[in-house]
């Protein structure tokens, strides 16, 4: 066999259209862009909303609101689902690593303590932050709050 002789099979390859180049090639003269004007020149592109001049909606339509940059956004767990965590795996230190694993949050996420809920077991639990209601719960249990 000798590699200098092979080819692709028939009808599997094309020549590429030739844009631009005379009134012979099918595609001379405007090149499919049309008759003049903007768009038919290089370089061009339109400005990103642009509507033909028209007022664009993201000028119309009116700025509002505010985002504060500083502001800490918590993922809130109630005690009593601190308490079912607690009786089925048997724990009496929740953290932030055993929620995680529990699935109750993802890695990276701050959390906070909410006091929904009854609480019937001494606990050490360690979070982001607790509400107050929350804290006075585990602390009349006799347990302990860490903040992380």
């Amino acid at each position: 066999m000798d590699l200098s002789k092979l080819k692709p099979a028939k009808g599997s390859t094309k020549k590429k259209k030739r844009l631009g180049r005379g009134q012979g090639s099918g595609r001379g003269g405007t090149a499919t862009k049309g008759h003049k004007g903007q768009k038919s020149r290089s370089g061009y592109s339109r400005q990103f909303g642009f509507e033909g001049g028209q007022m664009p909606l993201l000028r119309r339509v009116p700025k509002y609101g505010f985002k504060n940059i500083n502001r800490k956004e918590y993922k809130g767990i109630n005690i009593e689902i601190l308490q079912a965590l607690a009786e089925k795996k048997g724990l009496k230190t929740i953290d932030i690593d055993t929620m995680i694993d529990a699935g109750l949050v993802s890695k990276n996420k701050l959390v906070k303590i909410l006091g929904k809920g009854k609480l019937s077991l001494k606990l050490e639990v360690k979070a982001h932050a607790f509400s107050k209601s929350a804290e006075e719960a585990i602390k009349a249990m006799e347990g302990t709050v860490v903040i992380v």
